[in-house]
C-alpha cells in the first residue's frame, strides 16, 4: 500500500515536472508580453495626445518660419529680417540632381519607407559598432518632424528620458507627415528648412552664400557641396574646413553615382569641379545698412513679430544707383578730411579689427540723406561710417549745430513778414546781453565787417551779423523759431541771439523735412522709407501715402529758393567754389543749397537741393570737438570745403552717371534722374531792376555792374531810386 503511494506521489511530481510548470511560464511569460505589448501600445497611443505633438492638421497646414525680404524700389533685394534667414524655392523650379544628392546622402531608401526605417536604423548600429560610418538612423522625413516639432519644444525636454520619449513623439509625427504629405513635398519642406550654417535656413539661402547664386542655377557638384553642407555644417563650411567639404562633397557624388543619379563619368567629372574660395553677402543688411534698420523699426512697430516670421514682402524707396553714388561721395569725402594736414584725430583705418563700440567711435563720422522733395520717398541714406561697428544712425538720431544751414529759417521769416531780400542792414559789430548777464559779442566767420549790405547778399556770402540783426532785432526771435518749428525742426529751439545763427542743435532728418518746403515752393513732406508691405501671397497689407503740409506761401519760397541759388551761383556765395568749379554740377542743373559750419569748425554741413532732389551732407565727430587741429596759419573746416563737394559729387553721378566724378575708367554716362527744368516764376511775384548796394530802384546814377532782378512779394519793392553820385535821390525822366 505504502509503495503504491510513493508510485503515485512520484508520478504526479514527474506529470507535474514534465507539464505543469512549463504552461505556468508559458502562461505568465505569455501574459507579461501581453501587458508590455498592450502598455508599449497604449502609451504609443497617448504619446501624442492632446497637444503633445502637432497634429495631423497641424501637420498639414504647417509651413516654415520665413523671413521678410526688403527690396528697392526697382525691385533689387536688400535685405532679409527674420529670426531665420530663409527662402524658400519650389522643388518643381530647381535641377532634380538636388534633392538627389540630399536623398543619396541622407536617406537612399527616402522613396521606399513610410517615415521610419528599421534597416537605416540596423544599418547605423552596425556602423557604430564596426567603427565604419554607414549612414545616420534617422530618415528625412524624421528629419523633418524633428525640426517641426523643435518649434514648439522647450530645451529641457530634448535630454535624459524626456530626450527618449521625444524620438519616439518624432517618429510618431513622421509618420503622419507620410500621411499627409507627398514625398515631394516632404522632401520640398526639408530642403527648405533644414539648417545650413552661416547661410541660414533652406538650400535657396545657402545658394545665394556659399555659392553666390540662385538654386535654381546649381550644377551637380554644386548641389552636392550643398547636400554636404547640410551633414554639419560647421564641419563642412567651405570656406573654414575646405578639405573636409571636398571630402564629403566627393562622397555625396560617388553616392549619387551608385544609386543610379549620376554615371561614373558624370560624377569623376564634376569631382574635379573647384569649390567656392569667398563668400558671398548674406544679403541681409548689407545694402544700406542704416537705412535698413530704419526700415526694421517701423514695420516692427506696426506689424511685430509677423515680419521676422510670415515672409512679407517690404517695397522700400530705396535706389540702388543713388545709395552707391552717395557712398561713393561720402567714402571719398572722409577720404578728403582725413588726408588733410589741420586733421589731427584717430583714423578710420586704425580701427579695421574693432567690432563694435559700445559709445562714439573715435574717428570722423558722417550723415548724408537724400529724399524726392515731392513725396518724401528716402532714395540714399547713410547713418555712419561702419554699420557693424556702430549701429547708432546719424542722420535720424544725432543732434547737432546747425551753423550757417539754420539760417535759411531767419530769412524766410524775414521774407514772410514782408521784408524783401533788397532790404539793407549794417555788416557791422553788435554787443547783446546773454541770460547769464555777460555780453555776447559775434563775429563773422572772416572777423571782418562789409558795411551796408543786402540780406539777398548777406545769405550768399553767410554773414552772421547780418542773420543775427535780421532775427533779432527786425523779425524777432519768437517769429524764427515758429518759422522752423512749422517747417519741420522739432528740436528744442532757445530764444536766444546765438540761435539765428545755428547754435541750436538739429538731426538732418528733420532739417531734410524743413528744406523740403523750398523746392516745391511751400510744400513740406516727411521723409519716409517704404511704399509698401505685401504679405507672402502678394496681398497688399500697408502702403504709406505721402504726408504733405503746406507751410510757406508759394511766393515767399520761390525768393528764398533764388536766394538759396546765389549760394552756389554767385562767385562769392559760400558753397561757389566747392559745388560749381571744384565738384560741382554743369550749369544746366538748377540747384541751390546752404553751406553751414558751426565754431571752430565742428559740425560742417551743406543742405541742397534740386527741383526733384533734396540732400542733406552731415560730417563731424562723434564727440563733438573742431574737425580741423586750431592754431594759427592752420585753416578750419568749412561746409562749403567738405560738406559741399560731396553733395556735388552726388548730385553729378545722379544727373550723369558715375563718369562725370570717377572719370574716363567708368563708363557709366547714363544719370538716375532726368535734368530738371529750372523753378517757374510764380504769377504775382514782381520782378524789379535794383541796385546791390542800395537796395534801391537802378538808374542811370548807380554803376551797371551793380544792377541785378530781385523779385518781391506784392507792396513790398522799394519805391526810391538809386543816386550814388551826388548821395540824392532823383527820379529818371
Amino acid at each position: 500500500m505504502r509503495d503504491t503511494t510513493a508510485k503515485r506521489h512520484e508520478l504526479a511530481a514527474w506529470l507535474i515536472q514534465r507539464l505543469w510548470y512549463p504552461r505556468v511560464y508559458l502562461i505568465v511569460g505569455t501574459f507579461f508580453v501581453a501587458a508590455a505589448v498592450g502598455g508599449f501600445w497604449g502609451t504609443w497611443k497617448n504619446l501624442c495626445a492632446g497637444d503633445a505633438c502637432p497634429s495631423i492638421a497641424q501637420v498639414k497646414t504647417w509651413q516654415p518660419e520665413q523671413t521678410s525680404k526688403l527690396f528697392s524700389a526697382d525691385g533689387q533685394l536688400i535685405g532679409e529680417l527674420g529670426f531665420e534667414r530663409r527662402t524658400p524655392v519650389s522643388i518643381h523650379a530647381i535641377p532634380a540632381y538636388v534633392p538627389e544628392a540630399v536623398v543619396s546622402i541622407e536617406d537612399k531608401r527616402f522613396y521606399k519607407h513610410g517615415g521610419f526605417d528599421p534597416l537605416g536604423i540596423a544599418r547605423a548600429v552596425v556602423g557604430k559598432l564596426s567603427g565604419h560610418y554607414m549612414g545616420g538612423g534617422s530618415t528625412i522625413t524624421q528629419q523633418l518632424a524633428r525640426n517641426i516639432y523643435d518649434q514648439q519644444l522647450p530645451a529641457s525636454v530634448r535630454t535624459g528620458w524626456a530626450g527618449y520619449v521625444r524620438k519616439l513623439k518624432e517618429v510618431q509625427v513622421a509618420l503622419e507627415l507620410e500621411r499627409a504629405y507627398t514625398k515631394d513635398q516632404i522632401l520640398e519642406a526639408y530642403i527648405n528648412q533644414i539648417y545650413m550654417g552661416r547661410a541660414g535656413y533652406g538650400f535657396q539661402s545657402a545658394a545665394r552664400y556659399y555659392l553666390g547664386k540662385n538654386l535654381a542655377d546649381v550644377n551637380p557638384a554644386e548641389a552636392a557641396l550643398l547636400a554636404a553642407i547640410l551633414n554639419v555644417p560647421a564641419v563642412y563650411d567651405p570656406f573654414v574646413h575646405p578639405e573636409n567639404a571636398l571630402r564629403r562633397r566627393n562622397l555625396v557624388l560617388t553616392k549619387m553615382a551608385q544609386q543610379g543619379y549620376l554615371t561614373k563619368a558624370e560624377a569623376a567629372h564634376w569631382k574635379e569641379e573647384p569649390l567656392p574660395t569667398q563668400e558671398q553677402s548674406p544679403e541681409a543688411g548689407t545694402k544700406a545698412p542704416y537705412f535698413v534698420e530704419w526700415v526694421r523699426q517701423i514695420l516692427d512697430s506696426r506689424f511685430g513679430d509677423e515680419i521676422y516670421r510670415n515672409g512679407l514682402r517690404v517695397y522700400t524707396t530705396l535706389n540702388v544707383k543713388m545709395q552707391a553714388a552717395a557712398e561713393a561721395a561720402m567714402k571719398k569725402g572722409w577720404a578728403a578730411i582725413e588726408a588733410d594736414p589741420n586733421f589731427d584725430h584717430p583714423k578710420y583705418a586704425d580701427f579695421d579689427t574693432v567690432k563694435s563700440f559700445p559709445g562714439g567711435t573715435p574717428y570722423l563720422q558722417g550723415a548724408f540723406i537724400a529724399l524726392d522733395p515731392a513725396t518724401g520717398q528716402v532714395k540714399a541714406l547713410i547713418g555712419g561710417r561702419n554699420f557693424d561697428q556702430s549701429k547708432f544712425d546719424r542722420v535720424r538720431l544725432a543732434q547737432r549745430q546747425a551753423g550757417s544751414s539754420f539760417k535759411p529759417f531767419v530769412y524766410t521769416a524775414a521774407i514772410a513778414s514782408g521784408i524783401p531780400a533788397s532790404h539793407i542792414i549794417i555788416d557791422g559789430p553788435v554787443v547783446l546781453p546773454q541770460v547769464s548777464g555777460q555780453d555776447w559779442r559775434p563775429a563773422n566767420f572772416e572777423n571782418e565787417f562789409k558795411g551796408p549790405m543786402t540780406l539777398r547778399e548777406g545769405l550768399y556770402t553767410s554773414t552772421n551779423m547780418i542773420a543775427i540783426k535780421l532775427g533779432w532785432n527786425e523779425v524777432g526771435i519768437q517769429t524764427v523759431i515758429q518759422t522752423a518749428r512749422h517747417m519741420g525742426i522739432q528740436t528744442p529751439l532757445r530764444p536766444y541771439p546765438s540761435t539765428t545763427i545755428g547754435a541750436a542743435e538739429v538731426i538732418p532728418l528733420q532739417m531734410a523735412e524743413a528744406y523740403s518746403a523750398f523746392p516745391t515752393l511751400g510744400t513740406k513732406v516727411r521723409p519716409f522709407p517704404i511704399l509698401r508691405v505685401e504679405d507672402r501671397d502678394g496681398h497688399v497689407l500697408w502702403e504709406p501715402q505721402p504726408e504733405r503740409t503746406q507751410v510757406l506761401d508759394s511766393l515767399v519760397s520761390r525768393i528764398m529758393v533764388s536766394m538759396m541759388q546765389d549760394v552756389i551761383t554767385q562767385p562769392k556765395g559760400t558753397g561757389h567754389y566747392a559745388v560749381r568749379v571744384l565738384d560741382g554740377l554743369p550749369d544746366a542743373v538748377p540747384a541751390a543749397g546752404k553751406t553751414g559750419t558751426t565754431n571752430d569748425g565742428t559740425n560742417v554741413w551743406f543742405d541742397g537741393f534740386t527741383p526733384n532732389l533734396l540732400a542733406v551732407v552731415w560730417f563731424g565727430m562723434d564727440n563733438p570737438v573742431p574737425i580741423f587741429k586750431l592754431g594759427k596759419g592752420r585753416r578750419q573746416a568749412t561746409g562749403g570745403g567738405l560738406a559741399a563737394p560731396v553733395w556735388g559729387d552726388f548730385m553729378k553721378q545722379v544727373y550723369y552717371g558715375s563718369a562725370a566724378t570717377v572719370g574716363p575708367e567708368s563708363t557709366d554716362t547714363t544719370g538716375v534722374l532726368p535734368i530738371p527744368s529750372p523753378w517757374p516764376i510764380p504769377s504775382g511775384l514782381d520782378a524789379v531792376l535794383v541796385d546791390r548796394k542800395t537796395g534801391k530802384l537802378a538808374s542811370r546814377w548807380c554803376p551797371t555792374e551793380d544792377q541785378y532782378v530781385e523779385y518781391y512779394l506784392p507792396g513790398t519793392e522799394p519805391t526810391e531810386f538809386c543816386d550814388r553820385s551826388s548821395g540824392r535821390i532823383r527820379i529818371p525822366r
